[in-house]
């Protein structure tokens, strides 16, 4: 429903940015790291997600879309809801929550504030090559997006990462098309996924 807000940060709490646009001031849920990033009275752009219940309505906002998609890959997580969700991303830096998951580090997760070690065994398994968006900055665009594809097809991210890299090596000199290109590399790297 929205995707960001851009306006001016008017005011903080220790739970909340507040962002002034136009003549709507928004209260928006985010992480401690994410409201760190955001000075008073500057502009900024907040990535957003809305919770709507019933009974209520809150607005969560992140600093990039990375981060936004760290909070949705983590409501994933059997018995973690929108307000864990915030919890752990505030005790937690991206590139440490990343590391602790590749590598399998559970003492690195049970430390996380409001984190035990049922949820973060939880965690492991389900997030374990979902959430490593730093590796991806060396691929093109194109890479990104076929990567994208295949975690949508229940891959991870990791993995799928791999496969692309030993599609394209396969299919390397090839001269063909862009588009058939792209189309020959993703059927490779599935080959290459189905084989594992």
């Amino acid at each position: 429903m929205f995707n960001s807000i851009r306006g001016t940060v008017s005011a903080k709490s220790s739970e909340a940015v507040f962002v002034l646009s136009g003549d709507i001031e928004w209260e928006i849920t985010m992480p401690v790291n994410d409201m760190q990033e955001l000075a008073l009275n500057s502009e900024c752009r907040v990535f957003t997600w809305l919770y709507h219940r019933d009974d209520q309505m809150k607005l969560f906002g992140f600093a990039s879309e990375v981060r936004r998609s760290t909070f949705l890959e983590l409501l994933k997580v059997e018995g973690i809801g929108p307000k864990g969700a915030v919890k752990i991303m505030s005790g937690i830096s991206q590139d440490d929550l990343e590391r602790a998951l590749e590598n399998g580090d559970l003492t690195r997760l049970e430390a996380v504030p409001g984190l035990g070690k049922k949820t973060a065994q939880k965690m492991l398994l389900s997030l374990k090559g979902k959430l490593i968006h730093n590796q991806e900055v060396s691929f093109s665009a194109r890479d990104n997006d076929l990567v994208e594809a295949l975690a949508a097809m229940g891959y991870d991210r990791r993995s799928a990462m791999e496969a692309l890299t030993k599609a394209e090596a396969a299919v390397g000199g090839q001269e063909l098309p862009d588009a058939e290109k792209e189309k020959l590399i993703f059927k490779e790297a599935i080959v290459f996924l189905s084989a594992q």
